[in-house]
């Protein structure tokens, strides 16, 4: 048996036991967290290539080119040479840009060369994949920062110290003229405009620079200048990684095959990628609890996505719980509280992880938010008159702003939450609700549910942060 073998038997005990136990999620999160350093390389090339094809999009040509490739290199004693390029962009990651991080480690645990290649040079173009407008160009020292963020906070996830460093402008900034038209004589300008962002800008009447056509071009360039077996990127840079097949093929070269990761849907579980812009993110940099308690707030749905992206959970022990939540012998409540302490674990190990599942529950899990302790108050008294989007921006500081605490409601995360005896009911608020005065919303909530005022505890309840409403 495999040694991931061996780990999968453990772990299946423990994901057939009582998964509300403490002691049974701290033992699962040590055998699922060690699978990150664990050696791959005695898998076979074909158990190597289903292991890396189960969490990507596409492999193409085909799982079986995968493991015929790695079945060859094994023959002479070598790797294959794998590749992914990151363009420095920004300074601050979040657990979108780890997905493809995950599955390099796995590459390079299973004894392949990893190539990370700085694109310090297209980084100054801008990958339009997926843009709706151009993006700014960045200097030198704007891409050394964001690098050394890069680095400092994807490092729970990847082993940097077992990689070789390149940047594309060693072979792009030398780059002539001629070679360049050379080169685009032999690519159909049809194959560079079928991209559905370039359509999308162009139908709507926005601008597309010549830099940004030619991206793709450029990346290709890499994949040429490496000559690696396999590339990594995202969904969406299918067509620039096909492109460097083109190029490859062109230039006498075998043809990389191309590995493309997931794009992830963001927290707020509205269908919209993850990103800083919508604020749906997870940030690397977050404190312990805030990684918990987001990951908590996501709908039961994104759980099998998420387990898949950012745990080393197998396909079958993945199967094994969802299994289990049909036949309703494991709450998914249980279930995400696993998931948010996986991601917690990576990033700061199990005993932040298992402190924060711990403070989670002391705070949301009681039947009675008068278990938990000192809440915020609002008096509605004095500030029944206000908005809620006020309310949470300027008395409790919820929000930075009313836009935001409106985008809040907009997203299904505000809801006002009525306690009696009998226990709790939580209302969600629609946007238009968060602009009316706190008063008059509690005042109909507290009618269509037949209580008053005086029936029992009223709460606001903002994505994780809560305060009492009292003076009703």
């Amino acid at each position: 048996m495999t040694r991931l073998g061996e780990s999968v038997a453990r772990a299946s005990e423990l994901l057939d036991q009582d998964l509300s136990s403490d002691k049974t999620v701290e033992l699962l999160l040590a055998e699922t967290g060690s699978r990150r350093y664990l050696d791959l390389t005695d898998l076979s090339p074909r158990e190597q290539a289903e292991l890396i094809a189960s969490r990507t999009v596409e492999v193409l040509p085909g799982v079986d080119e995968l493991a015929g490739r790695i079945e060859k290199r094994r023959a002479a004693g070598k790797g294959l040479g794998i590749k992914l390029g990151i363009d420095p962009t920004a300074a601050d990651v979040h657990l979108g840009h780890v997905v493809p991080m995950i599955v390099l480690s796995r590459f390079q645990r299973m004894g392949h060369d990893v190539t990370l290649l700085i694109g310090d040079f297209t980084a100054k173009i801008g990958d339009p994949s997926g843009r709706t407008a151009e993006r700014p160009p960045l200097t030198d020292e704007d891409i050394a920062e964001n690098l050394a963020g890069y680095q400092e906070q994807v490092r729970p996830f990847f082993d940097f110290e077992k990689v070789s460093f390149r940047q594309n402008s060693e072979w792009l900034a030398p780059y002539t003229f001629p070679e360049l038209l050379a080169l685009l004589s032999q690519v159909p300008a049809s194959q560079l405009l079928q991209r559905e962002d370039f359509r999308t800008r162009l139908a709507a009447g926005s601008g597309l620079t010549m830099s940004e056509l030619l991206y793709p071009i450029a990346q290709a360039l890499d994949s040429v200048a490496l000559g690696c077996d396999v590339e990594l990127g995202g969904a969406d840079q299918l067509l620039n990684l096909q492109m460097g097949r083109k190029l490859m093929e062109l230039r006498g070269q075998q043809p990389q095959l191309v590995v493309t990761m997931p794009l992830i849907e963001g927290t707020d579980g509205t269908g919209a990628k993850m990103s800083k812009s919508k604020g749906n993110y997870v940030a690397l940099t977050a404190p312990a609890d805030d990684v918990f308690g987001k990951i908590m707030s996501i709908p039961d749905r994104l759980m099998k996505p998420y387990l898949e992206a950012w745990t080393e959970w197998t396909d079958a022990e993945i199967a094994l719980v969802t299994r289990r939540i049909e036949d309703r012998s494991l709450h998914p409540m249980d279930l995400k509280k696993v998931l948010a302490g996986e991601v917690v674990a990576a990033l700061y190990g199990i005993e932040a992880a298992m402190t924060a599942r711990a403070g989670f529950i002391a705070q949301f899990s009681k039947k009675s938010f008068t278990d938990v302790g000192t809440l915020p108050v609002v008096d509605a008294a004095e500030h029944g008159a206000d908005s809620i989007a006020t309310i949470l921006s300027k008395v409790l500081e919820f929000q930075p702003s009313a836009s935001a605490a409106r985008r809040v409601a907009k997203q299904n995360g505000l809801r006002l939450v009525l306690e009696t005896e009998g226990g709790q009911e939580s209302v969600v608020l629609a946007e238009a609700q968060a602009v009316r005065p706190l008063a008059e919303v509690v005042a109909e909530v507290l009618a269509e549910a037949g209580l008053t005022a005086g029936s029992g505890g009223v709460y606001l309840k903002a994505g994780r942060k809560i305060a009492q409403v009292r003076g009703l």
